[in-house]
């Protein structure tokens, strides 16, 4: 039987993978199983009608990215029917955000899609067995996580309380929050994804959930139609790969944006000499991080060609001029290798939520249309059927004799700590659950002036921009989650202190 280890958002996803592993399921379905079952209990952090990628590398193959990611609606309207439907909150969640809620910013889900047809390309288990944990959790109801809590307490007003059925599952009667560690239920998820688990994903894009789903959408000012949801197709690319050292790193390609700037990162930063940090080197990472987001903020953002403006940017980053040169949103991860040298990496997002529930199914829908600081086009952001910008950036990486799969949650914060990550685990050798647990920074240009959000206990260097040190690790700066496998010395997995998480390693 294949062996298998999985680092996931939690214990309860991370059990999800070892009863598929029982199955006989390889990496694929185990993380398969853990992100379905992750992304149906963490209310509010994430929804399965929302938007997923999957990076899977096979033994002897080349490295694949599945995308799943959400797409502009409104297939069959006239121009004049787009941007309705929005309402803007502003919460204090993250220091403040404002973000667009309601039906108007709702995007094409490809979660599920991207889901199934990774199992269709490399599964083992049986389709039905990858939904079976998350229906018996959504059935007989979950605890509350402490993230999910911290994030409802900002947003369970102002976005979730659009739909009675969403609201009360993590509201009392007298609509207070629910505690931590409460058990929730949500009406008719469980149903909803038994359904999917007889029929597939094409009742959730052609059957009685889409129907559910587009007409609530159009009759509260939505522009999601019949016809988003049936035409909405995966699309099976390349991974984006950089070589560091002797390692290959395989992740997230155009047009989604985190994998590019991901990769920029690591070669700017290719031939930092092997040690811990001191002010010297943290203020070269730094001064990267500075550069790449800038040349993200003011090009690739608003790039007509993705690629193109992604493809100058790598060439910036190998050949050394990136600091000279350029100077001037809420998700669920998991990470699973075996023991046949298999590894997938899945990362999936809904926003910060619409609120939106479509009577009847229990299920969430996304704001990705909504998303501000990511989709900087706003509501009418392009022609129907195309993407929207993503920072997921699933990832492997590879060498001889050794495969890790890793990614992270974090909103804009997922690339920078995953370049860390990577710094640390595989330029400085330290130990996958120490390179997870040190200190981070990150240069933070969501506002009109740059500055330095960092943790406590790193010898900082003078960067000219306002610095702000949290008081211990804080999950702001991302929550990564890897999993590797030696041939030598077999697994290693690790979940990050700054979030909740599982793990789980097959026995022998």
């Amino acid at each position: 039987m294949t062996k298998v280890a999985v680092a996931t958002t939690s214990q309860l996803a991370a059990d999800a993978a070892s009863e598929i592993a029982s199955y006989g399921g390889n990496a694929v379905d185990c993380a398969l199983a853990a992100a379905l079952l992750a992304m149906n209990t963490e209310p509010g952090v994430c929804a399965m009608a929302g938007s997923a990628y999957v990076t899977i590398w096979a033994p002897g193959a080349d490295p694949v990215t599945i995308d799943g990611n959400t797409a502009i609606p409104g297939l069959g309207l006239h121009d004049d029917e787009s941007g309705q439907g929005a309402v803007r909150v502003t919460m204090d969640y993250g220091g403040g955000i404002t973000t667009l809620v309601g039906s108007g910013s709702v995007a094409v889900p490809g979660t599920l899609a991207a889901i199934e047809r990774a199992w269709q390309l490399y599964g083992q288990a049986r389709w039905p067995e990858l939904l079976a944990p998350a229906i018996a959790a959504t059935r007989d109801g979950f605890a509350l996580s402490s993230a999910c809590h911290y994030y409802l307490g900002y947003s369970g007003e102002s976005v979730f309380g659009r739909s009675d059925d969403g609201f009360f599952s993590v509201h009392t009667s007298d609509r207070s929050l629910r505690e931590s560690g409460s058990l929730i239920v949500i009406p008719h998820l469980a149903e909803s994804l038994s359904a999917i688990a007889a029929d597939g994903a094409r009742v959730f894009y052609e059957g009685h959930l889409a129907q559910a789903m587009t007409t609530h959408v159009r009759e509260s000012g939505g522009v999601l139609t019949a016809a988003d949801l049936s035409r909405y197709e995966v699309i099976e690319r390349p991974s984006l790969t950089v070589n560091v050292g002797s390692w290959c790193i395989a992740s997230n390609p155009p047009p989604a944006i985190g994998g590019s700037v991901l990769a920029a990162m690591l070669l700017a930063c290719a031939d930092m000499p092997q040690q811990e940090w001191n002010s010297e080197s943290l203020l070269r990472l730094i001064n990267v991080q500075r550069a790449v987001l800038d040349f993200r903020k003011h090009q690739l953002d608003l790039a007509d060609d993705i690629g193109a403006s992604a493809a100058q940017l790598l060439e910036t980053a190998r050949s050394g001029q990136l600091l000279t040169e350029w100077m001037s949103s809420s998700t669920v991860h998991t990470s699973a290798v075996d023991d046949s040298g298999m590894a997938c990496a899945v990362t999936a997002s809904s926003g910060y939520g619409s609120g939106e529930m479509p009577a009847g199914t229990g299920l969430w829908l996304n704001n990705c249309l909504g998303e501000i600081e990511l989709n900087r086009r706003g509501l009418e952001a392009g022609p129907p059927g195309a993407r929207l910008p993503s920072n997921m950036a699933p990832s492997v990486a590879r060498r001889e004799g050794t495969v890790i799969a890793v990614g992270s949650p974090g909103a804009d914060r997922i690339t920078t700590a995953l370049h860390q990550f990577f710094i640390h685990h595989l330029q400085m050798e330290l130990r996958l659950e120490d390179a997870i647990a040190h200190p981070r920074v990150h240069v933070d240009t969501s506002g009109e002036a740059e500055r330095l959000m960092a943790e406590p206990g790193l010898d900082l260097p003078d960067v000219g921009i306002p610095v702000q040190v949290t008081s211990r690790l804080n999950m702001y700066f991302g929550g990564v989650g890897a999993a590797r496998f030696d041939s030598r010395s077999g697994f290693e997995v690790a979940v990050d202190p700054r979030r909740e998480g599982g793990i789980f390693v097959s026995d022998g």
